[in-house]
């Protein structure tokens, strides 16, 4: 049975409601937290890449990433599709904090609630942490996310229906 019933996270996954891009993480995390998405990341399956600004590159250690000076100029990006044409990209910009952005209109429907379910699933699991979402522009106040004690994805907020 899925983690999420589509009828029950709709609102959830309506990119006029959240924002096209909502803000995913996980916090109080760690360099080594870090590597192990990396590790997960490499022996996943999935389909990756890495960018430091706009060149490609081999997916380094962690720890010669981060912590990330303050005045870094480049960006680094970890692309990672869990299946085609479903883009998540890490920006590796602190080592305390796991983000990546997501976009809500890849993920419609029960395949696409599923395909965030079980991509954040894996990522719990991996780190033996909460993998939170929230809307776009709301970081810190999450409505659904995997819960390492239940094993699974649930609701941390009400998805109430707007009337739209």
């Amino acid at each position: 049975m899925p983690d999420l019933l589509w009828d029950d996270v709709k609102n959830f996954f309506d990119p006029n409601l959240m924002g096209a891009l909502p803000d995913v993480w996980v916090p109080d995390a760690s360099v080594e937290d870090w590597q192990a998405v990396f590790d997960l990341v490499q022996s996943s399956g999935w389909q990756w890449g890495y960018r430091e600004a706009d060149t490609i590159r081999p997916l380094p250690l962690a720890a010669e990433v981060l912590p990330r000076p303050a005045d870094a100029e480049e960006g680094v990006s970890l692309y990672v599709r869990p299946v085609p044409g479903v883009p998540m990209i890490f920006r590796a910009m602190s080592a305390t904090e796991i983000d990546f952005d997501l976009d809500l209109r890849e993920l419609q429907g029960q395949a696409g609630v599923d395909i965030l379910c079980d991509f954040v699933c894996a990522f719990g699991r991996r780190l033996g942490k909460p993998v939170l979402m929230s809307a776009e522009g709301q970081y810190g106040y999450p409505l659904l996310g995997f819960d390492p004690a239940a094993d699974h994805v649930v609701l941390l907020a009400d998805p109430v229906d707007p009337g739209i």
